[in-house]
């Protein structure tokens, strides 16, 4: 099998953990690192478990600086993915498995399941959960996708091709983080595949547990030797929301003294392989999509605006040029102008201050779930405080 991940250079330590794990525990499997970045990092370029190192620009793209433009450093990452897909299955005629792991990822046992299942299915995806019952999960598998896209596995097969070229066409158009829309980067559109096309929906708990699998979970070390959750083996733990803070969070809100030992050590394990592997330098490399060619950095605006086709033609090279270009060149074809975002803490209390009640809720599920803005409002309205809890 072939696995790749899609990263900046910021995720590098990430991408190397992933990497190092995959070649220890799957025999055989080649890694391939899509790097989103103007040219080889020589911390890829030297790391041993990388077996390719392939710059995104090069698998293929008719204009790649233009597509890029459009895209926060998130949606980058992720826009790659169907078409750097693509390219492995180009390059690589000798390969018939293809795996996509993000790079919070770390693997735990060989995926015998998935070798087994990749001789008879062409798609296989995994849902963000498998059992009811957390109901901040499940508000967040509406708004996010049912299906993680932290995993996605294909083989060569007309299906899957047919697959990889829709995914593909729709992240060129549309691979933001514009909720409002009902797009989240790559991932919701993968909810209408299984309408589309012949798709495997993979139910292991051993697969991609991760935060939301949290609440309820028994991971515990397996008699014979590593890990068990919910009675599969685990064969991968992604740690999803270790930079936001979300995965101590939900350490708190979902684990027990019952079931938090196994997570917690592992969890702690990881923090330190990250260190090892750099991850107090690296992780602060800037992202050379990030500024124009003179240095300048590009604004929010100027990307959103971007994402209007006929700019596309009026200015063929973006990074040459600047947000006041841009933004003109966008008035001047009528393409809607996002406004500017609150500036700092108290422009951002003002607007807070301004919410009706339903917005503040809504915020608060946001940031936090449902069930802990429940939390607060009983607190609130019954005088208690956080130090009573």
């Amino acid at each position: 099998m072939i696995f790749f991940t899609s990263i900046c250079a910021n995720y590098l330590p990430k991408a190397m953990a992933l990497a190092e794990s995959v070649k220890r525990h799957c025999p055989g499997a080649r890694f391939v690192l899509c790097l989103v970045e103007r040219e080889v990092h020589p911390a890829a370029a030297a790391f041993p478990h990388f077996d390719e190192v392939v710059l995104a620009k090069d698998a293929g793209w008719d204009n790649f600086d233009a597509f890029m433009f459009r895209h926060s450093i998130v949606e980058a990452s992720t826009a790659v993915k169907p078409r750097f897909m693509q390219h492995l299955v180009e390059t690589h005629g000798d390969a018939d498995k293809f795996v996509y792991l993000d790079p919070d990822v770390l693997v735990y046992s060989d995926l015998s399941e998935l070798e087994a299942l990749l001789d008879r299915e062409s798609i296989v995806l995994c849902p963000h959960l498998l059992r009811p019952g957390n109901i901040d999960m499940e508000i967040s598998s509406l708004a996010h996708g049912s299906y993680n896209l932290g995993f996605l596995a294909v083989s060569r097969a007309p299906n899957a091709a047919a697959f990889l070229q829709w995914w593909a066409d729709r992240l060129f158009l549309y691979c933001y983080d514009d909720k409002s829309r009902g797009i989240f980067t790559d991932q919701k559109w993968i909810d209408l595949a299984p309408s589309f096309f012949d798709v495997h929906i993979l139910k292991h708990h051993g697969y991609d547990f991760a935060t939301w699998s949290l609440l309820g979970s028994d991971l515990r070390p397996a008699p014979g030797g590593g890990y068990s959750a919910n009675g599969d083996p685990l064969r991968f733990i992604h740690f999803s929301g270790l930079d936001s803070g979300t995965i101590d969070k939900a350490i708190g809100w979902w684990l027990t003294d019952d079931n938090r030992a196994t997570f917690e050590g592992l969890y702690g394990e990881y923090r330190r392989l990250l260190a090892a592997h750099g991850q107090e330098t690296l992780g602060r490399t800037p992202w050379s999509y990030a500024t124009y060619a003179d240095g300048r950095p590009i604004g929010r605006q100027a990307r959103v605006a971007y994402r209007e086709p006929a700019l596309w033609t009026l200015i063929p090279r973006p990074f040459e040029s600047g947000d006041a270009a841009i933004l003109a060149a966008a008035s001047a074809t009528g393409a809607p102008v996002e406004p500017l975002e609150a500036g700092g803490s108290g422009d951002v209390a003002v607007a807070v201050a301004g919410m009706g009640i339903l917005d503040r809720v809504a915020r608060s599920v946001r940031e936090v779930g449902i069930g802990m803005t429940v939390r607060k409002a009983v607190r609130k309205a019954f005088g208690t405080s956080e130090s009573t809890r």
